[in-house]
């Protein structure tokens, strides 16, 4: 049987340590009826399995851990009577029932129907991947513990969305079922209102612009995305609009607005058209990319990476429609201490 957790590992491809001894690990194997008609494999196991949704199982292929008969294949690929699948794995299979665990949470606001949770930077958002406790849903679980409704286990309550490990501000979590379908329909309609600040490399010509491109995995590097052009088949459609906020000539302040809510949508966007963020290691934005030759600059931005040691991504602000009382709620948070003494650093910098 194939459970949900085990697709959402192939999701969170960010909170993996990146680490992997190259040996692939069974997960399930199930045979292909006799007399079955050809159909894709996507298909046939949504259709076998009703805890994965399709969309999860094309990750899974497209990352090349569902084989067939020992060989990965495509979620295009047609199953025949008697194929073997397998899910296979680089890493070895983990319980990862959600336990409750003592650890501090930022709740911006809650009520009967739902919760919105201010995340720090470094925490890992659901388990899996090599990170099996100390992350927020156990954080959630520990404060919704005396709540009898709430199972951390169910999916039809929880989180409604993500963001990155090493990506701090807002999420929105449903305590109830009607909660969380009211939340998701907004956020697959394109109704819900997010915007991030970071910072990127480089100076921009214009103030404002729109980038469009599909996002996709890195061909190369499973744990990275890729961008590729939108007429392309290969990934999902992906548009982000940034406008520029502040300028400190080497690097830039720029807010983020979403129409799509892929895997590294920013990271991999700006990266794209030459902007990657601001000591973001996977990205490239750890090299001086712009600026001086000088020991003293060079002084000067590995000082900035040590103060800020992650991508500069912040979730500022996430507006919904309540799901009981019909009211359009607005949050915004301030910017982490970490980002705050960057931007800081960087406003001084311009001073002198």
């Amino acid at each position: 049987m194939i459970e949900q957790d085990e697709f959402d590992d192939i999701e969170l491809i960010d909170d993996a340590s990146g680490e992997s001894d190259g040996q692939l690990y069974e997960h399930f194997r199930m045979e292909v009826d006799k007399g079955q008609e050809p159909v894709r494999i996507d298909k046939y196991l949504s259709e076998h399995q009703p805890h994965s949704s399709r969309n999860r199982i094309q990750k899974a292929a497209d990352a090349g851990f569902i084989h067939v008969n020992d060989k990965p294949v495509k979620s295009n690929y047609k199953v025949r009577p008697g194929d073997v699948i397998t899910l296979m794995l680089d890493r070895p299979h983990y319980d990862t029932t959600i336990e409750p665990e003592n650890i501090p949470l930022e709740v911006v606001y809650e009520d009967d129907d739902l919760m919105v949770i201010n995340k720090p930077a470094g925490m890992v958002v659901h388990p899996g991947c090599g990170n099996f406790s100390g992350t927020l849903v156990n954080a959630i679980a520990w404060h919704l513990k005396d709540l009898e409704s709430y199972d951390p286990n169910d999916p039809e309550v929880g989180l409604v969305h993500r963001i990155d490990k090493d990506t701090s501000g807002l999420l929105v979590v449903a305590k109830t079922p009607d909660a969380k379908t009211s939340l998701g329909k907004q956020f697959f309609n394109k109704t819900t209102h997010r915007s991030y600040n970071a910072l990127v490399w480089g100076n921009f010509v214009e103030d404002e612009g729109c980038i469009e491109g599909n996002i996709g995995r890195d061909p190369k590097d499973r744990l990275r995305m890729d961008v590729f052009p939108p007429d392309s088949e290969i990934g999902k459609p992906a548009v982000t609009h940034y406008k520029v906020l502040e300028r400190y000539g080497y690097v830039t302040l720029v807010e983020c607005i979403l129409e799509t809510g892929r895997t590294h949508q920013i990271r991999a966007h700006m990266k794209h058209i030459g902007h990657p963020l601001f000591s973001d290691e996977r990205y490239g934005g750890t090299e001086i990319l712009r600026g001086e030759r000088t020991a003293s600059y060079k002084a000067y931005i590995q000082n900035c990476f040590k103060l800020c040691p992650r991508q500069v991504l912040h979730a500022k602000t996430l507006g919904f429609v309540h799901p009981t009382t019909g009211q359009q709620m607005d949050f915004s948070s301030e910017w982490p201490a970490d980002m705050a003494a960057l931007i800081d650093k960087w406003r001084k910098y311009m001073k002198n």
